[in-house]
């Protein structure tokens, strides 16, 4: 896999045409045309960068119909971004054309109690819905890492859930309805604004996760769920990295469902402990932070029950915090991980796989196996509870030789994944950087088809044109 950081080289200066009807559509302070101006939005947190022709910045959906017609009219390339927080480069311009960024799309956000659900722009942040819907005892369950700078049409291209959606899934299962505007200009309105409804195609979940190559997704109505009256916190620390992955089999194999069930390896552990002191026992070889919610009248049965089930062989010691403070503590190794690894290999190759959670021991076995054959360092960190684990190549994508290596490597991680019923992606998609991967997992007939629904959608493919798929 090739993350290399170098630009291509810049695309032709937009028609004086085009040029002039982008002026006409736009205001001076939402449209970039200079190159020195359009360069930031040319990257996203891939590493990944190419200039785009010009920015644009919606504010509305007429807006975004008339650009698609022109960009349709003069066959230019369309890509649409929020924060550029993604990881594959879905949000890069490697084709040239018009970068449509959506952050100041923020015309709606309100919240309806009463039908459990809420009304969001693309360009709000996570963070300020959860805000929002707190101040009214619920949340929207998807909670990625980057929730304090993501936004919620990010969220949704790309189905980007974190660690809640072990118990409360991810944005598609918490998405009602959008709207949005196709690759042909035509506004479109799917799903409604209940719980229940069958009438015709589910298009709201095709276009969650289709990282905007069928639509520009303009608003959503959005699922929420009340707050909950009490909340644990549980450290479970191991000796070895299978006794951690047999533990989380058997705590989702009882019937208390954890909020979040996040996962480290022995070598991430290492990290962590050579950053900060932690307080961790020179033993642990791997550990695991369980959070677990629900009604205050049960809530300490079921922290007793999801601690006895991370018992067991291997198991060192199960902590459960009593106090906020404990709280923090037992959350601040897992969250030391991330400053850690930019410390330590800024510049390190980050998959996302998802395997059953029962094959998590096996996954775990094998990558062992493969960072030994290969001589890579391999961390390993992530969402236990649904399979979601993060696997860290500790290279340096500037060096070849390492790359041919890393290359190698990752290509067999993908074997190993796939051979246990996994997928390629747990929430960052595809993007660019796995295009190349995805036959591997997807049969002909299936990307036939996919194919077929993108060129309906999307008729002259300017929307975020080679991503997600196999160059052809």
């Amino acid at each position: 896999m090739n993350t290399s950081t170098n630009d291509k080289p810049a695309a032709a200066r937009l028609s004086s045409a085009l040029t002039a009807e982008l002026r006409d559509l736009f205001s001076a302070e939402d449209l970039l045309t200079e190159v020195s101006d359009c360069w930031a939005y040319g990257y996203d947190n891939s590493r990944r960068h190419a200039l785009p022709q010009a920015v644009c910045f919606a504010r509305t959906i007429d807006q975004i119909q008339q650009l698609v017609r022109q960009c349709r009219g003069h066959k230019v390339p369309l890509i649409t971004r929020g924060r550029g927080t993604g990881t594959t480069g879905a949000s890069v311009p490697h084709s040239g054309g018009i970068v449509l960024s959506m952050e100041r799309m923020r015309s709606e956000l309100s919240i309806d109690p009463a039908n459990r659900l809420a009304r969001v722009s693309p360009g709000y942040t996570n963070q300020e819905l959860q805000q929002a819907a707190g101040h009214c005892g619920f949340f929207w369950p998807p909670d990625p890492t980057s929730a304090a700078v993501c936004t919620i049409g990010g969220n949704l291209a790309y189905n980007s859930a974190g660690p809640r959606a072990v118990k409360y899934g991810t944005p598609r299962e918490n998405t009602l309805g959008l709207r949005a505007v196709t690759g042909g200009g035509d506004v479109l309105k799917t799903g409604v604004s209940t719980t229940k409804g069958v009438v015709g195609y589910d298009l709201t979940r095709l276009l969650i996760g289709s990282e905007g190559t069928l639509a520009i997704i303009t608003e959503a109505t959005l699922k929420l769920t009340p707050l909950a009256e009490a909340r644990r916190t549980l450290q479970a620390i191991y000796r070895d990295i299978h006794s951690a992955a047999d533990a989380v089999s058997r705590i989702m194999s009882q019937t208390v469902t954890p909020c979040a069930l996040e996962f480290m390896d022995g070598a991430a552990i290492a990290m962590v402990r050579d950053y900060s002191d932690l307080g961790l026992p020179d033993e642990a070889g791997a550990l695991l932070v369980i959070e677990i919610d629900g009604p205050v009248a049960g809530i300490a049965a079921s922290a007793k029950q999801v601690s006895e089930a991370a018992q067991g062989n291997g198991c060192l010691v199960v902590e459960t915090a009593a106090t906020d403070e404990e709280v923090a503590r037992l959350w601040r190794t897992r969250k030391a991980l991330s400053p850690a690894l930019r410390n330590i290999a800024p510049k390190k190759i980050n998959e996302d796989i998802v395997v059953p959670v029962s094959q998590i021991p096996a996954l775990i076995g094998g990558l062992e196996a493969l960072s030994r054959r290969y001589g890579v360092p391999i961390v390993n960190f992530g969402h236990a509870g649904n399979g979601n684990i993060h696997v860290n190549l500790l290279v340096d994508p500037d060096d070849p030789r390492q790359m041919e290596v890393a290359d190698s490597c990752l290509d067999a991680v993908f074997d190993l994944v796939l051979s246990l019923d996994g997928s390629l992606s747990g929430e960052h998609g595809i993007g660019l950087v796995k295009r190349a991967f995805v036959g591997r997992e997807l049969d002909h007939t299936s990307l036939q088809l996919m194919a077929a629904i993108k060129r309906q959608f999307d008729p002259d493919n300017i929307l975020n044109p080679g991503v997600g798929f196999p160059e052809k």
